[in-house]
């Protein structure tokens, strides 16, 4: 089966979340089961282009409302990630070093999409499905039915697949002109209250939806952001499908950023070994345990409340914990960590940014692993953490529910919490901080627990093929 995946982004090309993570590790473990999947994404000025080699595919000529323009399709010449990537490349639009953020985003990644279209336009032949992923890519499946520039790629099979719909890609309909002309009797079917919505286009246009856990998919149909009633008039062709991790660039055995490695029977001598050093580089006594939160500073993780959970935190146990911080984002929430780590230096550290070496050593070398998150599709950072013997506290929402089980059931191995609250935070670090001081062998067992834990992809690909087979003709 022949399956092009389009993303705005793809590890280790260019990531800014768990989007990037997921697009770079499905088509390699779809390839490994003997399918042909490509990546087509925008280029952008990042060291992955710099330090590859590549080979012109296609050069084109199109428009984006009344903005024409050139495109180059550009192939990566070795097959460095395990299957074919693409990248577009704009003069302009989409070569720059950043992924989102600029004020003419909307017009950018609508032209990626018509550039796309518009080079398979060119194709000898057709891919047996088109799977876009989030709100960047999600006016495809609108164009290939209803832009007549297109129709000849109306009987491709879509599948778009939801990892936040927070981020929809609103647009006023004086955006509309960037759509190459399109059947104006479809506008419902690009519209949702009063704007041109390409995430709830792609709902009501894709062939079939695919959410990122079970869990998240149950939860769209009351809360998400505006189109909690679109969920329910089209469940009948959603599925949610939980996400996997890259057992190869995440495996504690061969982790390429660590200096200790560890399976099963010597992960507490590791662990231990990567901890104290970890301790040395921020100055924090090893014999305390470690509490990490490693992700981006954002309303979304509940990072806002993250200043005060800890300021009380401190409070409430004083010099028994260590906290080490991981990410950026708000600049106010990214200020108060900073102070509260200058004032707090003994026990608490922040790292404004993100170092990909830094959050292995993490997740490797930490007792705990909190995730406050209001909205949480997935979470691939409570498995990679379970991955490297590192026990999750997670709040019971979306795929963190569908992964961690409370370690007050039987056989439970982490910490759920129901609220993203300074007050549910502190109970459940009183909780790990307990089992910590008090019950050794328990953190031991459920570390090796874990440890035994397959959250690989070849769990999730034959779910994904089981879609694609359904809409094929």
């Amino acid at each position: 089966m022949e399956i092009i995946h389009l993303s705005a982004e793809c590890y280790p090309v260019a990531k800014v979340g768990g989007l990037g993570d997921v697009v770079g590790a499905l088509p390699k473990y779809q390839c490994k089961a003997g399918h042909y999947a490509k990546v087509v994404m925008p280029l952008y000025i990042t060291p992955f282009l710099n330090k590859n080699e590549w080979t012109e595919d296609f050069t084109g000529h199109t428009n984006v409302g009344d903005r024409w323009f050139d495109y180059k399709i550009f192939k990566e010449k070795n097959n460095t990630l395990g299957f074919d990537l693409y990248l577009v490349d704009i003069n302009g639009l989409l070569d720059r070093e950043k992924v989102y953020g600029y004020d003419d985003d909307s017009e950018r990644f609508t032209a990626f999409q018509i550039a796309f279209l518009h080079w398979m336009n060119h194709w000898e032949h057709k891919p047996d499905i088109i799977h876009c992923h989030d709100h960047h890519t999600a006016l495809i499946p609108f164009m290939m039915k209803y832009c007549y520039a297109f129709e000849n790629l109306s009987d491709i099979p879509t599948v778009f697949t939801i990892h936040n719909a927070q981020y929809q890609g609103w647009m006023g309909w004086d955006k509309s002109f960037y759509l190459p002309e399109w059947d104006t009797w479809k506008k419902g079917l690009l519209e949702w209250d009063g704007l041109l919505n390409p995430l709830a286009s792609a709902i009501k246009n894709a062939w079939r939806v695919t959410t990122v856990s079970e869990s998240y998919l149950n939860e769209l149909s009351y809360q998400s952001k505006g189109l909690e009633q679109l969920f329910e008039m089209e469940k009948n062709k959603c599925v949610g499908i939980l996400n996997g991790i890259d057992a190869e660039v995440w495996n504690p055995a061969t982790d390429l950023f660590l200096d200790h490695h560890f399976k099963i029977k010597n992960a507490a001598k590791s662990k231990g070994l990567i901890k104290d050093e970890l301790c040395r580089k921020f100055q924090f006594d090893p014999s305390k345990p470690l509490f990490i939160f490693i992700g981006r500073l954002v309303a979304e993780k509940a990072a806002d409340i993250l200043p005060d959970a800890f300021l009380s935190t401190m409070y409430l146990f004083p010099n028994r914990l260590n906290i080490l911080i991981l990410g950026s984002g708000d600049e106010l929430v990214e200020q108060q960590l900073l102070k509260l780590s200058d004032h707090f230096k003994d026990h608490i550290h922040v790292e404004i940014g993100y170092q990909e070496a830094l959050s292995h050593q993490m997740y490797a070398g930490a007792d705990f692993l909190l995730m406050p998150s209001r909205v949480e599709p997935c979470g691939l950072n409570q498995m990679y953490a379970m991955r490297y013997g590192t026990i999750p506290m997670v709040r019971n929402t979306g795929g963190l529910r569908d992964t961690v089980k409370d370690m007050g059931e039987e056989d439970g191995w982490g910490f759920l919490f129901n609220h993203a609250s300074v007050e549910d935070i502190n109970h459940t670090i009183g909780r790990a901080l307990e089992l910590y001081e008090t019950d050794q062998e328990k953190m031991k067992k459920v570390r090796e627990k874990m440890l035994r834990f397959d959250h690989s992809w070849e769990n999730s690909i034959q779910h994904y093929m089981e879609v694609y087979e359904s809409i094929i003709v």
